[in-house]
């Protein structure tokens, strides 16, 4: 746990509405990551994940695509303190 990290994901453009929280849960829980994904009232959506640098990097290279419906313009991370999350889920 020590060589965890913490990253909040903020993606942007065509992220609502076309499977993008369900998909990013996935592929979360494949790369063995805690948080959560939600909705925010812009139209964007923000993930917050912890666990290993080398899967978040993984996860924030997929979410420079996302799903197959999506279109993503924008894709911006910080590193935070760690929250102690135990599973990943949709918000």
């Amino acid at each position: 746990m020590s060589g965890h990290r913490h990253y909040t994901i903020h993606v942007s453009g065509r992220v609502q509405g076309v499977g993008f929280r369900y998909s990013a849960m996935q592929k979360a829980r494949e790369l063995d990551l805690t948080g959560y994904v939600r909705n925010l009232p812009d139209g964007s959506v923000l993930i917050e994940a912890e666990g290993e640098p080398g899967a978040l990097d993984l996860l924030v290279e997929w979410c420079r695509q996302g799903p197959s419906w999506s279109r993503v313009e924008r894709v911006e991370v910080e590193k935070q303190p760690q929250q102690g999350y135990t599973e990943f889920r949709i918000r």
